[in-house]
């Protein structure tokens, strides 16, 4: 029994008539004929009543066909399935974030990804950059939206999105200047500190120590914290001052107040981290949003 036996008789039932169903098929009756025949044989039944005015499906024929057409449809579900997948528009697509991204540009990617990719199944996992990198090694995430710097082999890192460092205070820190004036970063040289270990957080790790040693000072860290969310919630209960990304202020966290720093800004880069090989297709549809909206 082959496939197209089963698609010349599911025609021919539908058409009631060899005909008919050899002009749809696109190919002579002869041939047509032939197949039914040969199907009626491996099954030991005869499917079709042959007659001046047609052919229609016997008892069992009848029930074969509805049975077959289940089974077709299914099939050719299956089989735009897969061509949808290689194309990625189908699928499970798994995203590692780092907290920031969820404050900027995180959100309208999804937002229009799940408009262009309806059926499409997006997993999401708040992680640091670290643990997308040990993450994307097992196969565990598809991409990730990480921190720079990324100098992995098996993996390739592409730049996003840039943002400026605030100083992020508790509402009563005072400083010397008005209110719309940045901060100049000497007058932070007794401050405690907030600070992501650098396994975690190496970019923002080095450039908060870079800038205080431009400024004059070895950074006093006091606390130490994983996650941007809790780094703020240690600036908000009052143990020090931290500098982040100027996204967290969509946070709009309770009790902190955040400042511009005086001179040449800090930058902190976000961007894709995804491995070289074996990529999802979603993963790359989802990331040429990402690229269209820098």
């Amino acid at each position: 029994m082959e496939l197209r036996q089963l698609r010349y008789f599911a025609a021919t039932v539908e058409e009631s008539s060899l005909s008919r169903a050899a002009r749809r098929l696109h190919i002579s009756q002869p041939p047509l004929s032939t197949q039914i025949k040969a199907l009626e044989h491996d099954l030991g039944v005869k499917l079709l009543e042959r007659s001046n005015r047609g052919v229609k499906p016997t008892l069992a024929g009848a029930q074969f066909y509805q049975d077959i057409r289940t089974l077709l449809s299914r099939l050719d579900q299956a089989c735009m399935r897969a061509q949808h997948a290689q194309r990625g528009q189908l699928g499970t697509l798994t995203i590692g974030f780092v907290s920031i991204a969820d404050y900027s540009i995180l959100p309208a990617a999804l937002k229009q990804f799940r408009s262009d990719y309806p059926d499409a199944d997006v997993q999401l996992q708040e992680l640091t950059t670290d643990a997308q990198i040990r993450a994307l090694r097992s196969s565990r995430l598809d991409l990730g939206i990480g921190l720079a710097p990324v100098d992995e082999t098996d993996l390739e890192f592409l730049p996003l999105h840039q943002e400026p460092l605030l100083l992020a205070a508790p509402d009563d820190w005072q400083h010397s200047g008005p209110d719309g004036d940045g901060v100049d970063l000497t007058s932070l040289a007794h401050a405690e500190f907030i600070v992501p270990p650098r396994d975690i957080a190496p970019g923002l790790y080095d450039l908060t120590i870079s800038r205080c040693h431009a400024a004059g000072f070895s950074p006093r860290i006091t606390q130490s914290a994983r996650q941007m969310q809790t780094v703020i919630g240690l600036v908000s209960s009052g143990m020090g001052v931290a500098l982040v990304p100027a996204s967290v202020q969509n946070l709009k966290r309770p009790g902190v107040q955040y400042r511009f720093l005086r001179g040449t800004p800090a930058l902190i880069e976000l961007g894709v981290v995804r491995p070289i090989q074996q990529r999802n297709p979603l993963a790359d549809n989802f990331i040429q949003l990402l690229l269209a909206s820098r």
